[in-house]
């Protein structure tokens, strides 16, 4: 499969970052989300984030500049998909608006094109059922900052073709990314191991087991893990770890996947990590340091 001209659909954190990849291996990008000042944002990230390339020397400003032109952004959706040989979805955690989003592109994209989402729990199967096209529907799952992770996990879809799985398998190499192919259950793989374990954390301190910072360093210092559980939850967005929750308990239909209250409240009160603010930590603009959020003082 001929795959040249590439579509990304949402320019937050995980967009920009898909867009940034697929740009600086050479291919034709369009950059599409519903707002002028979306793209503006998302492609003011994707040049700060070169920007840093060219500063450890990974990248050359000859590079980045190539990488940039290759980039384009567009709010119709309709019009960029017409000509694209890939589109990755990479809009909100939320499977009403992704279906929304599959049966748009289904009916603008040529009949051989490739529809993936990056969805991170979301099924593929169900995705793909609202398309003519199921055979062609594929999870590519890029891990965040997705520039510096090399993971991508590839999720079959239950009618996902075979040579649809090995093109995307193949592509994921050439972005220099290491590809790992997993079947189509309720958090995949990754956020079926991680998320319970994210969950387990805000249970044993909505509990009072150990503080924010107790139960960070101990997973940090005695697992290893570059980044506590909390910490992690508060980048990744308290919301969509709850999104994730909400899909793992719901699909399988076991207690031991119930949210925690707690992480219930704070995405209720509008806390939800690093995007806004606060969440089991405080944060402020220009300061990479670590402060517990007065609730949990």
């Amino acid at each position: 499969m001929n795959i040249s001209n590439v579509v990304v659909i949402g320019a937050g954190a995980m967009g920009n970052g898909i867009a940034h990849v697929f740009a600086t291996a050479g291919f034709r990008v369009s950059l599409v989300d519903i707002s002028e000042e979306a793209l503006a944002k998302g492609l003011a990230n994707i040049s700060k984030n070169m920007d840093r390339q060219v500063a450890k020397g990974s990248m050359t400003e000859d590079q980045k500049q190539v990488a940039i032109s290759c980039i384009h952004s567009s709010t119709d959706l309709a019009s960029a998909a017409s000509a694209a040989d890939l589109i990755v979805e990479a809009a909100t955690e939320n499977e009403e608006l992704k279906k929304k989003i599959f049966k748009q592109i289904d009916a603008s994209a040529p009949a051989n094109c490739i529809l993936a989402t990056n969805t991170s729990s979301i099924s593929i199967t169900r995705l793909a059922a609202v398309t003519s096209r199921p055979g062609k529907v594929i999870g590519m799952h890029f891990m965040n900052p997705v520039p510096v992770m090399k993971l991508v996990e590839i999720i079959l879809g239950y009618q996902t073709e075979k040579e649809v799985g090995q093109a995307v398998e193949e592509l994921s190499r050439t972005l220099g990314k290491i590809p790992l192919t997993v079947k189509d259950f309720p958090g995949f793989i990754a956020n079926r191991i991680l998320m319970p374990m994210i969950n387990e954390a805000i249970c044993a301190l909505h509990e009072g087991v150990g503080g924010v910072e107790e139960i960070d360093q101990i997973m940090k210092l005695g697992m290893a893990h570059p980044m506590g559980p909390l910490q992690l939850a508060d980048f990744i967005g308290l919301d969509v770890c709850l999104s994730i929750m909400n899909v793992l308990h719901s699909g399988f239909g076991n207690p031991k996947y119930f949210p925690s209250p707690l992480l219930q409240n704070m995405v209720s009160a509008g806390n939800l990590g690093a995007k806004s603010g606060q969440g089991f930590y405080t944060y402020t603009p220009g300061s990479k340091e670590l402060i517990v959020a007065p609730y949990f003082k």
